[in-house]
C-alpha cells in the first residue's frame, strides 16, 4: 500500500493506489460458471483469484492464505454470503468483502453493508461494474488500515511520552530522597527498593497498572522529611534522649509538609506515606497513633517493606540480619506493627522480595561516601 502523508500528516486518499498484481481476491458463489465469469474479469484486470463454492470452502481459504478481498454471493445453498460476513467480521478491514445480489436481496444486502462488507454489486453485473466495485472496496481497506496503524502509532509514541515524562519526575524525585537518605547513613539503592517492594505488593493486592506505578514513585518518600532533622540526631551513635526522639519523630509530619498541596498522584501519595509510614496496626505508632485500617493502605504497605529492608541490608551501625531472623521479626509484628493481611501476602510471596533484594544491592560508594 502506497500512501502519501499531507499537512498535518493526514493520509490522501487520492494517493492511494491499488495495484492489482499485489492483490488476492476470494470469489465464493456456488454456481462454477459464475465463479469462472468473475475470475475472467478479475484476472484480465491482473488480480489473483481463488474460489470457493460455499461459506465453508471460504473460511478454509482464509484460514490457509491471505486474502486481501472476497467477493460473494449472498443467497447459497446452506450459509449465506451474510452469514460469511457475520463470521469474518474479526478480520475486516484487512479483508473487505463485496456481496453480489440480486434487485430482490438488496435488503440482505444493506444488511451486510451494516456488518462490515465494503460495497455491493446487483445482478445482472457488467465487468466495469464488478472492477469500480472492487477498486472502491480495496482504496477503502487500505484507507482504514493506513488510519489504524497511524492511530496505533501515536497511542505507542504518546504512552512512551508519558513513561519518559513520569520517569523524569521520579528521577528527579528519587536524587532529592537519596539526597536525604544520605543524611541519615541510608543508601540510594535503599530507596529504590522501597518502592520495588511496594510496587511488587501492590500488584499482589490486584492494584491496576496505574496504581502500582504511583506506589512505585511515592514509597520512596516516606523518609524525605529527614531533611529537616538535624545531623547531630540523624547520625548519633548512641541511644537518643526523649527530646531527641520527638524531633526524630517530626520527620513524618515534616514529609507530609513538604509534599503537600502537589497535583501530582504520586506526590500526593508520597505525603500520604510520609506522615502514616510509622504509624502501627495495634495504634501504639506515630504521629497520630491511628489504628488498623484508618492508616492508609499505601502507609501500611510502606511500613512492612521499609522494615524488611532495614534488617535485611548492613548499615555502618549493624550488619544484615539471616533471612530466618527478618521473617521471625515480620511474623511477630503481625497485628502489632503490620497489617495481618499484608503480612500473611509478603511472607507467602517472600521469594518476590528477595528477588528485588538480591538484584539492587547497596553500591559501595553508597556505604562509603568516601570512594
Amino acid at each position: 500500500m502506497d500512501t502519501v502523508e499531507g499537512k498535518h500528516g493526514e493520509a490522501m486518499t487520492e494517493n492511494i493506489q491499488v495495484v492489482p498484481q499485489q492483490v488476492s481476491i476470494l470469489i465464493v458463489d456456488d454456481l462454477a460458471i459464475v465463479r469462472l465469469s468473475l475470475r475472467h474479469i478479475l484476472a484480465k484486470a491482473g488480480y489473483r483469484c481463488r474460489e470457493a463454492e460455499d461459506v465453508a470452502a471460504a473460511l478454509a481459504v482464509l484460514d490457509e492464505d491471505t486474502i486481501d478481498l472476497i467477493l460473494c454471493d449472498i443467497q447459497m445453498p446452506g450459509a449465506s454470503g451474510l452469514d460469511l460476513v457475520k463470521a469474518i467480521k474479526h478480520r475486516i478491514p484487512d479483508t473487505s468483502v463485496v456481496m453480489v445480489s440480486s434487485l430482490e436481496e438488496a435488503e440482505t444486502a444493506i444488511e451486510c453493508l451494516q456488518r462490515g462488507a465494503f460495497g455491493y454489486v446487483l445482478k445482472p453485473y457488467q465487468p466495469r461494474e464488478i472492477l469500480v466495485q472492487v477498486n472502491s472496496a480495496l482504496r477503502r481497506r487500505m484507507l482504514e488500515i493506513a488510519f489504524r496503524d497511524r492511530e496505533a502509532q501515536l497511542a505507542q509514541k504518546v504512552r512512551e511520552q508519558t513513561l519518559e515524562i513520569r520517569d523524569s519526575r521520579e528521577e528527579i524525585a528519587l536524587r532529592l530522597i537519596a539526597a536525604s537518605e544520605h543524611r541519615d547513613n541510608e543508601t540510594g539503592m535503599h530507596v529504590r527498593r522501597i518502592g520495588l517492594y511496594a510496587a511488587e505488593m501492590a500488584r499482589l493486592l490486584g492494584w491496576d497498572l496505574q496504581g502500582v506505578d504511583t506506589i512505585r514513585a511515592a514509597a520512596p518518600m516516606h523518609d524525605i522529611g529527614k531533611i529537616g532533622v538535624p545531623d547531630a540526631i540523624l547520625q548519633k551513635p548512641s541511644t537518643l534522649t526523649e527530646a531527641e526522639w520527638v524531633t526524630m519523630k517530626r520527620h513524618t509530619t515534616m514529609g507530609a509538609t513538604i509534599l503537600k498541596g502537589s497535583t501530582v498522584p504520586f506526590i500526593q501519595m508520597g505525603a500520604r506515606i510520609a506522615i502514616g509510614h510509622h504509624e502501627k496496626w495495634d495504634g501504639s505508632g506515630y504521629p497520630k497513633g491511628l489504628r488498623g485500617e484508618a492508616i492508609t493502605l499505601e502507609a501500611r504497605i510502606t511500613a512492612l517493606v521499609d522494615v524488611y529492608d532495614a534488617v535485611s541490608n548492613r548499615r555502618h551501625y549493624k550488619e544484615p540480619w539471616p533471612e530466618e531472623q527478618v521473617v521471625d521479626l515480620i511474623q511477630k509484628g503481625s497485628g502489632v506493627h503490620f497489617d495481618p493481611r499484608l503480612v500473611e501476602l509478603f511472607l507467602a510471596n517472600l521469594d518476590r522480595f528477595r528477588a528485588i533484594l538480591n538484584a539492587n544491592p547497596d553500591e559501595a560508594h553508597d556505604e562509603d561516601p568516601g570512594i
